[in-house]
Formats: C-alpha cells, structure tokens, sequence
C-alpha cells in the first residue's frame, strides 16, 4: 500500500469511528504503524489546523485518541497472558505505592460485613453481592506487574474472583460490548472496559494482594486487576457493575486519556 493509500485509509477510520476490519489493518503500511508507535502523528493530523481556533484542534485529537484505541482493540489478544513472577519478586502490600486523585486522608473506608456489589445491565442475576459471597467462589490469582501511566511499575501478588467466570454465573449476555463500574470514592470514579478484555483469564474482581484482604488504601474491599491495562484503568472501591453495549466512558476517558489503554 503506498504512503498516500495509507493515510486514506487511516482518513476513513478516522471518519466513521475506526470502520475498518482486521484485513484492512493487516493492509496498512506496516513501517508507517511501528515508525508511529502504533499512534498517528498529532502534527501530521494538525497540519493545516489553526492552532489558536481550538475547537478543530480538539476535535483532531479525539479523532487520534478513537483512532488509537481502535486499533489497540483490533491488536488485542485475549489469550496472550502477561508475565507472572515468583511471590518473592512482589511488593509487600503494606510496601505497595498508593495512587489516587486525592490525597491519603480522604480514602473511603468501607465496612466489608455492609459493602455490597450491585450487578446491574444485560444479566440474568440482578442483585448485590456481599464479600463473603465473592470469598466463596472459586478464587484464582498470579504475581503481575501493575503498570501506572505516570511510569512507574511494581509487582503484586494478587487473588480474587475471575472477572470472566463472574460474568458467566451472573448470566451475562457475552455479545454485549462493555462493563461498567461504579466507585466510592471522593470523585466520584466511574470507568468501563471491553468485553474482549473482561474475558481475559488475568483479569480479576482482586480482593485479596499479598495473600491478605484489601487494605483501603489499595482499594478495598474490592478493586479490578488486569495484565492487560495500565493502572488508571483498574478501578478500587467499586460498589457497582453492569453490562452494557452503551458506551459508558468513565472518568479518565472524559478527561482526555485513551480509553483502551492497554498495555
């Protein structure tokens, strides 16, 4: 495909929300995506743009950011699992680095025996579940790295319930596109994932890291933990989740980050 054939394609996905299938992918000058990383150049899109009007600025760079999830979506494999390691390469959890939007003082303690999660959308089981509900069901966990998009990385030991099997014993359409999570914290955090990345074997509903309950810090009592996302896309506190083909973005995705996010 020559330079100019790739950028029309690239144009058309652009255009109509990333309509292209897996073969016009395949057809997309390979040296053009890598030399890209797998993004498209913001100079490249913003030529012509005048800078100072800023509306068609924004517009270029969510045009980018639809862009670049959809072809992280296209490359996603859903059984390459993530690198695990030995439990002595994890982090002690009271060791493990807290990251949140607000500072050590505002994070919610919630009461396990009251905490419920509330399961909601295109399911067969509506109804809140308790921890010791959750704690009965067949467990499974890994060491992983956590990846943060600020940089910084850190192994945990983690364990819980698989997400995928959760969703199977809710009755959860699996043609349905997201999942949507609810938090109680002081923002009020709401965040979605694909359903190809739900399925994931390594994603979990974590309750438990370095063979312990969730401290609050860190999320309790309960958080999502994947291999295949950076951290900001790994919600703690959740109270809520639904299944849903609505689009539920979420709260980084409203503030401009990408909304695949994988790693």
């Amino acid at each position: 495909m020559s330079r100019d054939a790739s950028r029309e394609a690239m144009h058309r996905a652009l255009r109509d929300g990333a309509g292209l299938d897996r073969a016009d992918l395949v057809r997309l000058d390979r040296r053009l995506l890598l030399r890209r990383g797998i993004t498209l150049s913001s100079a490249w899109l913003l030529a012509g743009c005048d800078i100072t009007n800023q509306a068609p600025v924004d517009q270029a760079l969510r045009a980018v950011s639809r862009f670049n999830d959809w072809v992280q979506a296209k490359l996603f494999d859903p059984n390459r699992l993530a690198p695990s390691f030995v439990d002595s390469e994890a982090v002690p959890m009271r060791n493990f680095r807290f990251n949140a939007q607000f500072p050590l003082d505002q994070i919610p303690v919630l009461d396990p025996a009251a905490w419920r999660l509330e399961v909601g959308g295109l399911v067969q089981e509506k109804r809140a579940w308790s921890l010791e509900e959750l704690r009965a069901l067949p467990q499974s966990g890994y060491v992983a790295r956590h990846v943060c998009v600020e940089g910084w990385t850190m192994i945990g030991q983690w364990g819980g319930v698989s997400l995928r099997d959760f969703l199977a014993r809710i009755g959860a359409d699996p043609r349905a596109r997201y999942i949507g999570f609810r938090c109680a914290d002081p923002i009020d955090y709401t965040g979605s994932i694909d359903m190809a990345s739900a399925m994931h074997s390594q994603t979990l509903l974590c309750i438990t890291q370095s063979g312990e309950a969730l401290e609050p810090r860190l999320g309790a009592p309960m958080r999502l933990r994947m291999t295949t996302k950076l951290g900001f896309k790994q919600p703690k506190w959740i109270t809520a989740l639904w299944v849903t083909n609505d689009y539920p973005g979420g709260y980084w995705k409203d503030r401009g980050y990408n909304w695949f996010s994988g790693i």
